[in-house]
C-alpha cells in the first residue's frame, strides 16, 4: 500500500512537469562512488523516460585535485574557487572533458542511449571572461548560447556539460560548476536547478543535524550571505541558487548526492529530502 501511495504521489508531479527542463549539477564525492554514479545515471534516464528534459552539468574538483597531487602540484583556493594557472587549466580540461564527462556519459548510456557529452566550449555554449586576475584562468559566465542544447533536447537526448568555457578569442577558462549550472538553468528557463552536494542541504546550525532547512527564499539566503553565515565552497552554490530563482527558475534544490535516488525523493514527494529555495515565500507543500 505504501508503494502504491508513493506512485500516486509521484504521478501528480510527473503530470505537472512533463516537458519541463531540470538542470542537475552532479559533483562531489558521489562521482567517486561507482554505485552512486550508476544510481544517479538510472535516475536521469528515468526523468527523461517519464517526460522531463534533464540537463546534467558536472564538476570534478576531487578528480582535478587527485591528478594535481599526482603531478606534484599544490592546489590553492580562494572563496571556494581554485586558483588556475595555465598548467592547472590544462589539467582541468583533461579531467573534466576527457575523463569525468566521458564517465558520466557512459554511465547514463548503460541505462539508455541518450547522453551526449559536450564542453562549454562546444558550439560556444558558454562564453566566459576572467573572473579575477588573481585567480588566473578562472572564468565567469558572460553568455549562454542555448542553440545546441535546445537541439539536443528536441531530439530527446540528455546533454552532459563539462564546465570549461572560452572567451571570444578562444581562451579557455575553468568555471565553477555551480555557477554554470545556475546560468544554464536561467538561459533555458528551466523549471528547477538541482545541486548534488556532500551535505544534506542548508542548516540553521551546522552542529545540529536536526536543523536542516526544508525550504527558504532568495532574500533569506542573501541575508545569510551578508551576515557571513555561508562560507567556503557553499558560497558559489548559494550565489547561483539566488541568481537562478531571481531570474525565472522556479526553484533551486540543495541535496546530498550520497543518498541513493535523492533526486527522485526530492522532486516527486511532497516533503522532499533537502533544501529548496524559491524567489518568494515558500508554499506549505514543498513541491506544491
Amino acid at each position: 500500500m505504501r508503494r502504491a501511495e508513493m506512485l500516486v504521489e509521484m504521478l501528480r508531479y510527473i503530470s505537472r512537469w512533463r516537458g519541463k527542463i531540470v538542470v542537475v549539477k552532479f559533483g562531489g564525492n558521489a562521482m567517486g562512488d561507482a554505485e552512486l554514479t550508476d544510481q544517479f545515471a538510472a535516475d536521469i534516464v528515468l526523468l527523461r523516460q517519464i517526460g522531463l528534459a534533464p540537463v546534467v552539468v558536472h564538476g570534478g574538483a576531487p578528480q582535478i585535485g587527485d591528478l594535481m597531487a599526482r603531478l606534484g602540484k599544490t592546489a590553492e583556493f580562494r572563496d571556494g574557487l581554485r586558483v588556475t594557472d595555465a598548467e592547472t587549466l590544462d589539467i582541468a580540461r583533461m579531467v573534466l572533458v576527457g575523463k569525468v564527462n566521458r564517465d558520466i556519459v557512459g554511465a547514463i548510456n548503460v541505462h539508455g542511449p541518450l547522453a551526449v557529452g559536450i564542453s562549454g566550449e562546444d558550439g560556444r555554449v558558454i562564453t566566459a571572461t576572467a573572473r579575477n586576475p588573481e585567480l588566473g584562468f578562472v572564468g565567469v559566465v558572460t553568455d549562454v548560447n542555448t542553440d545546441l542544447l535546445v537541439r539536443l533536447l528536441a531530439e530527446g537526448l540528455i546533454p552532459v556539460i563539462s564546465t570549461i568555457g572560452a572567451d571570444t578569442k578562444g581562451q579557455a577558462y575553468n568555471i565553477n560548476s555551480d555557477t554554470v549550472a545556475g546560468a544554464i538553468a536561467e538561459a533555458l528557463e528551466a523549471q528547477k536547478v538541482v545541486y548534488l552536494t556532500d551535505v544534506a542541504g542548508l542548516y540553521e546550525d551546522l552542529d545540529d543535524p536536526d536543523s536542516l532547512i526544508g525550504h527558504t527564499t532568495a532574500d533569506a539566503l542573501a541575508a545569510r550571505m551578508a551576515s557571513g553565515q555561508i562560507e567556503g565552497g557553499m558560497i558559489p552554490k548559494i550565489e547561483a541558487c539566488i541568481s537562478a530563482v531571481r531570474n525565472g527558475v522556479e526553484s533551486a534544490h540543495l541535496l546530498d548526492g550520497r543518498v541513493p535516488h535523492v533526486v527522485l525523493l526530492e522532486l516527486f514527494t511532497d516533503s522532499g529530502i533537502g533544501t529548496m529555495i524559491e524567489n518568494s515565500r515558500p508554499k506549505a507543500d514543498k513541491n506544491g
